[in-house]
């Protein structure tokens, strides 16, 4: 199967890795630049909880010892992972919806309603949690980490692969990459090819972003169910 993948190689590697395993023909696609913005030091010791709603925010985060006794909250399984290896313990994590976890978060036994939060995240979020949370008496401090820019531009390369090989799926994971993906389409000229593609994507909005624009063939996908989505064609 021919399978483009559009994500930053960094958060996909193992996936890559397993894809090949299988006997998969992979086209890295990445529609997004991330880069770390400096930030002061963070003590953690004057919150309750940290929230994390993607791995960049863990992965751009500098940590020099386990962070035990704090409250780990992440929006998905991969996400917990990452802040796992990085040092924190006590983690949750809801199934890579932000309205889930905020949920999780308002309903936990361990937050009094005056809790101190600390929301690390990106420069481009499509859900207000901090507002919603702060709504609930939570006492939120938003520390943005990252910054991501979409990407355009292809190589000669993989513009020779996407025409050489007809693509079977396509795997879409936030709102600005599906936004940097249909400018690369329009930019190339790569519609007859793509849209007869199915594609994936993570959630809801994304699905319907694309409906929007006409695609068809159109599934969506949890966090970590790239395999077994592929198992069933």
């Amino acid at each position: 199967m021919n399978i483009i993948l559009t994500r930053p190689l960094i958060e996909i590697e193992d996936l890559m890795n397993a894809l090949f395993k299988q006997g998969h023909n992979l086209i890295h696609l990445p529609t997004l630049k991330i880069k770390p913005l400096a930030i002061n030091p963070i003590n953690f010791k004057n919150f309750d909880a940290v929230i994390f709603t993607s791995s960049n925010a863990v992965r751009n985060l500098r940590i020099n010892s386990r962070q035990e006794s704090i409250k780990c909250f992440c929006v998905g399984s991969i996400t917990e992972k990452i802040a796992r290896s990085s040092g924190f313990t006590n983690t949750i994590s809801a199934a890579g919806n932000v309205i889930a976890l905020k949920n999780i978060i308002s309903n936990s036994k361990d937050l009094g309603r005056n809790a101190k939060l600390v929301y690390i995240c990106g420069d481009n979020i499509s859900f207000d949690l901090e507002a919603d949370l702060s709504k609930e008496g939570f006492k939120v401090t938003k520390i943005i980490n990252y910054s991501s820019e979409k990407i355009e531009l292809v190589s000669d390369h993989t513009l020779d692969l996407i025409k050489k090989y007809p693509i079977n799926v396509t795997f879409v994971y936030s709102i600005r990459s599906a936004e940097a993906l249909t400018n690369i389409i329009n930019n190339y000229s790569l519609a007859p090819i793509m849209t007869q593609s199915r594609l994936m994507c993570i959630s809801n909005k994304i699905a319907n972003y694309f409906k929007k624009l006409g695609w068809k063939k159109i599934e969506v996908f949890n966090p970590g169910e790239e395999i077994i989505k592929l198992g069933n064609y």
